[in-house]
């Protein structure tokens, strides 16, 4: 499985994963909600779905986690890892909005992907709170990743335009490319821009001339007109992917995002924080299971095997003319798994074209997914997903029910 970070420098090329297992595992609190614990690159869904985790360590076999109690926030709980500065840092700990390689948060830039000529000042702004403990044994940057694509979806790398903005950073680490300008006002903020180019896109990065540990409604739109106005960005290309997280080359442990946000047409306009209120998530849980008739939104049908071991839950998150996108979802139940297995049928002509997280094999209607090398193992009540995108013949209706089994 590829992972969509960079290398050399910071942003080179998309790197194979999976040498390590990825973990995810629910540790028990004294308070009501459950602390989740994301492990190598392992990934989980936040804020009732709003936004997504991912730990994604890609390029280190380093011990490193970051915990989360559920809400838009997260902690690197501990980090071993001690790559060069000069090279690759070994994971982008980091939450988003929008489609992430197929990953995809409900609502928002997920729904509708915003075409670069479209975008307008004040459309989508985010704000982002975050703890930064220094130190000399800690080499990282705090920075956004904004991901623009040629079209309006991919399962995969994005195409156009990686633009990122940092708000610090701490060692002897720099963006990739060169810098291009320095002292430049874009939206009221100071930043020296740097580029390079990628084997199919462009990295832009905007890096704050004073640190900064938060930002409040930073509006993307002057950035990105700056971009385009440099030659870098083009006005065809959609923003689809709004990412804030930490890239570490070295240790990291107590970096921590203590709130996030997205602001975008059909995305909520509150920040997700750790005091967020737990009936928002309920709330969605009931709405998410609601329904198994799949449409252009979210739908999902779940069913347990019949040993109990695990159960699997199927999402539209995304459909156009002639096919769609889906994650399933897979839970342990009250024992921990070293595999899984899920089955489904679909109920109308759909064909699976590409899947992640997981190897599949389809016969006629019948689906068999298992887990990948990296994701098979649950601790109990855990979970972890798998997604991909399917073609159809002019229904994607879900499937009535899935069996999962260890």
């Amino acid at each position: 499985m590829l992972l969509p970070r960079r290398g050399l420098a910071s942003f080179a090329a998309i790197l194979a994963a999976g040498v390590a297992a990825a973990t995810l595992t629910l540790l028990p609190t004294t308070a009501q909600a459950a602390t989740t614990s994301l492990c190598n690159s392992a990934t989980a869904s936040v804020a009732g779905g709003t936004y997504h985790l991912q730990n994604n360590e890609y390029d280190s076999s380093a011990s490193e986690c970051i915990t989360t109690d559920g809400n838009a926030d997260f902690t690197v709980a501990n980090s071993s890892i001690a790559n060069a500065t000069n090279g690759s840092p070994g994971a982008y700990p980091s939450i988003f909005a929008g489609c992430h390689w197929g990953d995809c948060t409900t609502g928002g830039l997920t729904a509708d992907p915003i075409q670069v000529s479209a975008l307008t000042s004040g459309e989508v702004t985010t704000s982002w709170s975050t703890t930064q403990p220094g130190g000399s044994s800690n080499a990282y940057d705090v920075a956004y990743d904004i991901w623009f694509n040629k079209t309006a979806t991919t399962s995969g790398q994005p195409n156009c335009t990686e633009v990122m903005v940092w708000l610090n950073h701490n060692g002897s680490v720099q963006p990739f490319g060169s810098e291009v300008a320095s002292n430049v006002s874009v939206g009221g903020t100071s930043y020296n821009v740097w580029e390079g180019g990628q084997s199919s896109w462009d990295t832009v990065s905007y890096t704050m001339t004073s640190a900064a540990t938060s930002v409040s409604n930073l509006d993307l739109y002057p950035i990105a007109q700056d971009a385009v106005n440099r030659g870098y960005l083009s006005k065809s290309c959609y923003l689809i992917d709004v990412e804030a997280g930490f890239e570490l080359w070295q240790g990291g442990a107590g970096l921590a995002t203590n709130s996030f946000s997205v602001k975008a047409p059909g995305s909520s306009t509150g920040s997700a924080s750790a005091s967020a209120s737990a009936s928002a998530s309920a709330s969605a849980s009931a709405s998410a299971s609601s329904s198994a008739t799949a449409s252009s939104s979210p739908t999902s049908t779940s069913t347990g095997s019949g040993s109990g071991a695990c159960t699997a839950s199927y999402s539209i998150t995304n459909s156009w003319s002639g096919g769609y996108q889906a994650q399933v979802t897979v839970t342990a139940g009250s024992s921990p798994l070293t595999a899984w297995k899920v089955g489904w049928t679909f109920p109308n002509s759909q064909t699976i074209a590409n899947l992640w997280n997981g190897s599949y094999t389809q016969s006629g209607n019948s689906v068999a997914v298992s887990n990948a090398a990296y994701n098979g193992s649950l601790a109990a009540h855990a979970s972890t997903s798998f997604g991909f995108t399917a073609t159809d013949t002019g229904s994607d209706t879900a499937p009535s029910s899935l069996t999962c089994a260890s």
